[in-house]
């Protein structure tokens, strides 16, 4: 799942080595291995989600400023259609309305979605880029070792959040974190200990039963 409220406790450093360790292990495609992570704490993860959260209240009070902030790899697809659009529907409006935030309320939902350029208040930010050089197959790569370090971390009693919210931003983010012009943001995830308090973190999404998805051929 992906946690939405955190503690303030501080994570280890040799807790994350090891997550990453872990992750190392993750398939890709002839062990080109395309990862490359920023970890972000204290100073240096404060400074960023200043910045990124300055940004995104300029937006708001300029919209054209949107075109100075665009994603470098289409993520989600340029037109929708059903069934996707109808589960991000479900998806947005289901963590909505459990937070109370209404179609209308302008105010709630930006400061909700501003939740994710301060990583949900998750002690330690991380970034991931990938070599322009690279191929799409290492986006699939990419998959497996995010999910990799998200269930490690599970297993040390840590919590994720995969965020792609992160990705307009990339032209403030690659300088921040010293990346090269021949790197590319695939996404941040914020990590830390899952605030069981929050009501946010009983959200749950929907999932389809295989049979929707599986086709059986014999």
């Amino acid at each position: 799942m992906s946690t939405r409220a955190f503690l303030p406790k501080p994570v280890p450093r040799e807790t994350l080595a090891h997550l990453l360790k872990i992750a190392s292990r993750a398939p890709s495609g002839t062990n080109t291995q395309p990862w490359k992570v920023y970890v972000l704490q204290g100073a240096s993860r404060a400074s960023l989600v200043s910045k990124v959260c300055a940004a995104h209240d300029a937006i708001r009070a300029t919209p054209a400023l949107a075109a100075q902030y665009e994603e470098e790899y289409d993520y989600y697809p340029e037109k929708w259609v059903s069934p996707y659009i109808d589960r991000r529907r479900e998806n947005g409006w289901g963590l909505y309305g459990l937070l109370g935030i209404g179609k209308g309320d302008k105010d709630k939902m930006h400061a909700q979605h501003q939740r994710n350029y301060r990583f949900f208040d998750a002690p330690v930010g991380l970034m991931f880029t990938l070599d322009r050089v690279m191929g799409r197959g290492s986006l699939l790569d990419y998959g497996m070792f995010l999910q990799s370090i998200m269930v490690a971390a599970r297993g040390q009693g840590l919590n994720t959040c995969p965020q792609v919210a992160w990705n307009g931003f990339s032209k403030i983010i690659l300088p921040h974190l010293g990346a090269g012009d021949d790197e590319l943001l695939v996404c941040g995830m914020a990590l830390g200990y899952a605030d069981e308090t929050a009501r946010v973190n009983t959200f749950r999404t929907p999932r389809v039963s295989p049979e929707v998805f599986t086709t059986w051929l014999e």
